[in-house]
C-alpha cells in the first residue's frame, strides 16, 4: 500500500510519466535490436560527407568588342563562374556601359567587383570573395586632399 501511495504522489508530481516513457523506449531498443536489417538501414543514413570538397574553378576571361556579349558574360556570373573583363581595347562608351550592366547583374547576384588595372574588371559571384592589396589611389588621397601637411 505504501508502494501505491508513493505511485500516486509521484504521478501528482509529473515523475510517473517518465519512468513510463523510459520503459516504452527500453521496449523499442529491443524491437530495434532483434530486426538486424533496421540498424543497417540507419547506419546508411548516418553517412558523412564533407561540405569542403574542393573543386577546380573555373575563371572565365573576356574582351567584348559589342554590348551582345554582356548576357553571356552575365550568365557566366549566374553559373557561379568569376569573371575577367578586359575592356582596353573598348570605346569609353561601350566600356561603360558593360560595366554598368555586368555591375547591375554582378549586384543582383549578391556578388562583388573590383577593378583590377586600367580597363580590367574582376567581377566574382555571392560564393567567392576578393581579397586585394591593390592600392586605390583615391583612397590614398582622401576626401580632403588641401588637409594634409
Amino acid at each position: 500500500m505504501a508502494f501505491k501511495l508513493v505511485d500516486k504522489v509521484l504521478s501528482f508530481m509529473g515523475f510517473e510519466e517518465e519512468v513510463v516513457e523510459e520503459e516504452e523506449k527500453r521496449a523499442r531498443d529491443e524491437i530495434v535490436e532483434e530486426q538486424p536489417w533496421q540498424r543497417k538501414k540507419e547506419k546508411d543514413r548516418g553517412a558523412v560527407l564533407s561540405l569542403h570538397a574542393q573543386r577546380q574553378v573555373r575563371v572565365v576571361v573576356v574582351e567584348p568588342r559589342a554590348f551582345d556579349e554582356v548576357q553571356g558574360i552575365a550568365d557566366n556570373l549566374k553559373n557561379r563562374r568569376p569573371v575577367i573583363v578586359n575592356l582596353e581595347q573598348a570605346e569609353p562608351d561601350l566600356a561603360k556601359r558593360i560595366v554598368d550592366f555586368i555591375s547591375g547583374a554582378t549586384y543582383a547576384l549578391n556578388g562583388s567587383l573590383q577593378k583590377v588595372g586600367s580597363g580590367i574588371f574582376l567581377f566574382v559571384p555571392n560564393n567567392m570573395d576578393i581579397a586585394s592589396d591593390l592600392k586605390d589611389p583615391q583612397k590614398e588621397k582622401g576626401i580632403f586632399t588641401w588637409m594634409r601637411s
